[in-house]
């Protein structure tokens, strides 16, 4: 065989710590984000908020949130001093065209206040309750709108099941022997749902053991990704030795060179040892939109919140400081903060370029609900968005995890938006979201003497044009918290 020498051109992604950073930054939450910024404007000395942010007050997180716990203490006093007798039992928890006030939600009501109480008091407390999504309630969801056929979604929802908070699998040996008792499958048959579930957000979710954790986030960067191969290859050894983080002992053990051993570590460092982690609830928990949509000139127009968005810039008196030919500490010092200035800026602008992607290609193809409402929603997954916008599934379930859009119809998760479909006696679609909205206009309209029963609301939908089961219709009704036929008729 010949050898020869030849040049070619092409087009290749390469994970950038810039990109790496923008992914992370994604799937952050609106509050967290803002955490996120303020912790690096502490830490780099290069950034800074441009004139027009850095001179309002609402741009400093901690005054955000001393002014939100103070406007709850105030609130508080306005229902009566009953409210604040809880003390000794429980610690107080403290571009849209549209104009929105929104309010502070805390997650959690303390016993007392919970309990017997006057009515102005109650209606407070209810108005503040909120529930912080979970990592199943996560996992349920994107199963879901997932393609599996219903034995394999029942056989996933069993998987998710077995996540502990941490975001592991476990006991997986007799969780295998459960699920072919219950399900009579093989083993080939679970471990191909598996694989489906460790694909879902958030990346190395559903692993058995750390090693595979580790591995499966490593598996979603590219191929060309420096020094992936080499993380991987690292994996196979033992985790104590990768502990030690001793170079010649993994190069040892794994053939690896010993000079790319700690380029590979420092890969590795930056995946997530707990992908459950992030799920987990906190203290307080507040809510806010992050993309505003409002009609205008017969168009719907999507933006984002600027009060989330706020524009950085690079310090230019200490940019000016840097000499390209100085190599003292100082100069090395500059030149790294304004390196990480710029992925900063950088990630941050690519994040909210891609949720505002997300959002207006969601507003388009949900423009018949914000039209007519929630019967006129449309079935929607997250790969029909990832196809539109030439992107991975995973980023389109980033951006729409704790994001919250601000409507005329109100203000709905991200989430709210998808859902899965059901086929019509004309051979079309019909979306899971449009029929529960159905089944309550239909219960609504029902009369109270004779309450509707499922079979009767199935008939019913079948005259619509809605081919659905009766424990189909079952289950959106108890989704829906609508109490069966025989509850709901009045005593006698």
């Amino acid at each position: 065989m010949k050898q020869t020498l030849s040049l070619r051109t092409g087009l290749a992604l390469t994970m950038t710590p810039a990109l790496q950073q923008a992914i992370r930054l994604l799937q952050l939450s609106s509050l967290d984000l803002q955490l996120e910024i303020r912790q690096a404007l502490e830490s780099n000395v290069m950034l800074e908020l441009t004139d027009d942010e850095a001179g309002e007050e609402t741009d400093d997180l901690d005054e955000a949130l001393a002014a939100a716990t103070e406007a709850e203490t105030s609130a508080l006093e306005t229902v009566g001093e009953r409210a604040l007798e809880i003390s000794e039992n429980g610690v107080i928890p403290e571009e849209m065209p549209v104009d929105a006030d929104w309010s502070d939600i805390y997650d959690g009501v303390p016993g007392a206040l919970a309990r017997d109480g006057d009515d102005g008091t109650t209606d407070f407390l209810q108005q503040r309750l909120h529930t912080t999504e979970g990592l199943r309630e996560h996992l349920v969801w994107q199963a879901s709108i997932a393609p599996f056929d219903e034995t394999d979604a029942e056989i996933a929802v069993y998987l998710i099941d077995a996540v502990n908070d941490e975001g592991y699998l476990e006991d997986w040996e007799g969780l295998v022997a459960r699920i072919r008792e219950r399900f009579a499958v093989d083993q080939t048959r679970i471990e191909r749902v598996l694989d489906a579930v460790q694909d879902f957000d958030p990346p190395g979710v559903a692993a058995r053991d750390l090693s595979e954790c580790l591995r499966l986030q490593l598996t979603q960067f590219r191929q060309d990704t420096p020094l992936r191969a080499e993380a991987l290859r690292l994996l196979e050894a033992p985790m104590a030795l990768i502990a030690r983080r001793d170079p010649d002992v993994l190069a040892k053990v794994t053939g690896l060179p010993a000079e790319v051993v700690p380029g590979a570590l420092a890969l590795i460092a930056r995946l997530q040892p707990h992908p459950g982690r992030p799920f987990q609830s906190h203290e307080n928990d507040y809510v806010a939109p992050d993309v505003h949509v409002a009609k205008r000139e017969g168009r719907w127009r999507v933006s984002l919140n600027p009060e989330h968005t706020p524009k950085l810039r690079v310090n230019r008196y200490y940019q000016s400081l840097i000499r390209r030919a100085d190599t003292s500490r100082d100069q090395l010092t500059l030149k790294q903060h304004l390196a990480e200035a710029r992925y900063f800026i950088s990630s941050l602008e690519a994040r909210n370029q891609t949720l505002l992607r997300v959002a207006q290609c969601i507003v388009e193809e949900q423009r018949a609900f914000l039209e007519y409402g929630p019967e006129a929603m449309r079935p929607l997954v997250l790969r029909d968005i990832a196809d539109r916008l030439g992107v991975h599934e995973s980023t389109v379930s980033r951006a729409t995890a704790n994001k919250y859009m601000l409507t005329p119809r109100g203000l709905y998760e991200l989430k709210h938006f998808f859902s899965s479909h059901v086929h019509t006696t004309q051979g079309g679609t019909c979306s899971a979201t449009a029929i529960q909205a159905m089944i309550k206009r239909l219960i609504t309209q029902e009369d109270t003497a004779q309450p509707l029963s499922d079979a009767a609301l199935t008939d019913l939908l079948q005259r619509e044009g809605i081919q659905v089961a009766r424990r189909t219709v079952a289950k959106y009704r108890e989704a829906l918290r609508i109490p069966p036929s025989h509850e709901r008729k009045p005593p006698a």
